[in-house]
């Protein structure tokens, strides 16, 4: 990916931060023109706070440096910031995870896969705290006794593999 696409993306994130409600910066130079390494962006809501290493891919997998992961946990500890690393693929959003999550190659580098990111990764909203994620197997065990049996129906076809979400949105209407 050419730099300028990574720091058009950087500044992507760092807009829809901003209109989230988050105090943001976009770290100037970060990753090669200062002694020390910075992550990409800095932002917090007064409530949260991150050290987000970005990158973005056009559907390739992504791979950070264990170099990478070690400065923005460093960074992030001695800042008083949570690490996040924010990964995009073309025609998708942002999902972010922490560092810990991340798979470790053999070689002690990290790596994101594409269909990780959506099925593990926090998306936009979560990460915000605009929503909260919850799993089908959450939202069919729900712990109340009162809940709609037929949602239940719905949520374990959905699980089972027997209908898809659409048709599970079309079922609950």
């Amino acid at each position: 990916m050419s730099q300028a696409k990574g720091d058009r993306r950087e500044r992507e994130l760092v807009n829809e931060l901003d209109e989230a409600g988050f105090a943001v910066m976009r770290a100037p130079a970060s990753g090669s023109a200062t002694e020390r390494e910075l992550p990409d962006v800095l932002a917090g809501d007064g409530e949260r706070f991150y050290a987000i290493e970005a990158k973005s891919s056009s559907g390739d997998p992504i791979y950070l440096t264990g170099e990478e992961v070690e400065a923005l946990t460093f960074f992030a500890r001695n800042f008083g910031a949570k690490p996040r690393i924010g990964v995009r693929f073309d025609r998708e959003d942002w999902y972010f995870f922490h560092p810990g999550d991340l798979y470790v190659t053999d070689g002690g580098n990290y790596r994101v896969k594409k269909e990780t990111a959506l099925a593990e990764g926090t998306d936009f909203p979560e990460f915000t705290g605009q929503s909260e994620k919850v799993t089908l197997e959450e939202a069919a065990d729900g712990g109340d006794d009162d809940t709609d049996e037929d949602l239940r129906r719905v949520l374990n076809a959905v699980k089972q593999g027997v209908m898809d979400v659409d048709e599970a949105a079309d079922a609950l209407e």
